[in-house]
Parts: C-alpha cells; sequence; structure tokens
C-alpha cells in the first residue's frame, strides 16, 4: 500500500494518471486515483506535495495565459485536472506546488502526439507529415527536459502555489514540420488535410512564463531536442 511506504517529510511527485481522459469513466477513474492519494496521505506529515496538472485548465484567451487567468476547462481531461487540483488544495493547501506544463515534447513520448514527437518520427523514416489546414495555429511546446529540471528547481526551492510550465514562446505546427524536415534531412513532404473541425483553441494558445522565470533561470531547450536525444 502507499501509505506504508510514505515516511514523515517526504516530497510526494503526484504525477499518476489515465490520460488523455476522453470519457466519463476516465475521469471518474482518475477521481478515483486522488481520493487514494489523499487517504494515503492524509494521516502522514509529508514535506511537500507537487502535483503535475495541465494547461488545460485555462479557458482559451487571445492574450498570454498567466496563472491567475481563468480555470474553466473545455474538455474532459481539463475538468479532470482541475478537478484534482480543487480536491489537494481542500486538503493539503499549506504544502502544495501545482504544475502546469503544456504540450510536452521529447524521448520516449508514449502518446506520439501531433505536433514534434510525432513529426519527427515520421520525418525520420521519410514518410510524409500531414497537418491539419495550414499548420497555423500558435502553440507552445515544452521539453521533457525543461520540464523535469523545472521539478527539480521546484524542489530545491520550496516553491509552493502555481505555475505553468512553458517556454513563453508560440510556434506554428508548420514551421515546426518544416524546421524538423530540415534539421534531419528528411525527404518528407508536408500534406496539407482539410480542416472537418474549427481550430482548437481559436488556433492560438500561448502563456505568461514571468512567475517560471523567477525560479528556472535556464535556456529553454528547442525542437533540436529530438535529434540528439534520437527520438
Amino acid at each position: 500500500m502507499l501509505s506504508n511506504i510514505i515516511k514523515k517529510d517526504d516530497i510526494i511527485l503526484f504525477i499518476a494518471a489515465i490520460a488523455p481522459v476522453k470519457t466519463i469513466d476516465m475521469l471518474n477513474r482518475n477521481i478515483k486515483i486522488c481520493s487514494n492519494v489523499c487517504k494515503a496521505l492524509e494521516k502522514k506529515n509529508i514535506s511537500s506535495l507537487i502535483y503535475i496538472s495541465s494547461d488545460a485548465v485555462y479557458s482559451d484567451s487571445l492574450k498570454k495565459i498567466k496563472e491567475t487567468n481563468l480555470t474553466l476547462p473545455s474538455s474532459l481531461h481539463g475538468l479532470m485536472h482541475l478537478s484534482r487540483e480543487i480536491i489537494l488544495k481542500d486538503k493539503f493547501k499549506k504544502i502544495l506546488t501545482i504544475l502546469r506544463p503544456t504540450l510536452i515534447f521529447g524521448k520516449d513520448d508514449p502518446h506520439n502526439g501531433y505536433g514534434p514527437n510525432s513529426f519527427y518520427r515520421l520525418a525520420i523514416r521519410n514518410k510524409d507529415i500531414k497537418i491539419f489546414g495550414k499548420g497555423e495555429e500558435l502553440r507552445d511546446h515544452i521539453s521533457i527536459n525543461d520540464v523535469t529540471d523545472i521539478i527539480t528547481r521546484i524542489i530545491k526551492s520550496k516553491k509552493k502555489g502555481e505555475f505553468n510550465l512553458v517556454t513563453g514562446k508560440v510556434h506554428t505546427f508548420e514551421n515546426i514540420a518544416k524546421k524538423i524536415i530540415k534539421l534531419t534531412n528528411s525527404k518528407s513532404k508536408i500534406i496539407n488535410l482539410k480542416r472537418t473541425s474549427p481550430m482548437p483553441h481559436n488556433g492560438y494558445r500561448a502563456f505568461d512564463n514571468s512567475k517560471l522565470k523567477k525560479i528556472n533561470k535556464t535556456r529553454f531547450h528547442g525542437i533540436e531536442t529530438l535529434i540528439n536525444n534520437k527520438l
């Protein structure tokens, strides 16, 4: 049992989830996970609890999203993370740190999501890269290397509260695909698919990382990380 493993003054990193959440059943199972974690921790005198949430908790905005922005998710995945944030705040607010990463890319990514991870794997096989519309959506992508570095800095600094795990910069999917093809000397071509639904987040999802910068002083890794790590 989890409660038998946890010791006094431990730092707990809560990252367990069934994701991405696409059904009510998945949402309920994730809430159950959170409930079980809370039960395991409630009688333990831990020093810190760090929860890895998601930028999906935020509402869409035409301006850069800050930690103080409205949290009114439009997806079940965002609702799941927001629900777990609320549960954890209710029980562990004084020792709680919530980290909200944006789209993550890096070696061994299990989801192979649309974007850097998928594009790179196609490029090294010289397979065509299919993008929706003109790939003009502006999104923030952060390297797993940066995510782990930031978590380490958060632990060492003992910072509490909410932090966006973001680079603060946005790139189009088209530009990412072109850059990956160039960096890998790939013969892949970009294929534009006709959109069958509106662009997610109205085509713009940018974040403010000024709060994070006070902790994380390093330069953020770019798409080159994928090539260097041979994803």
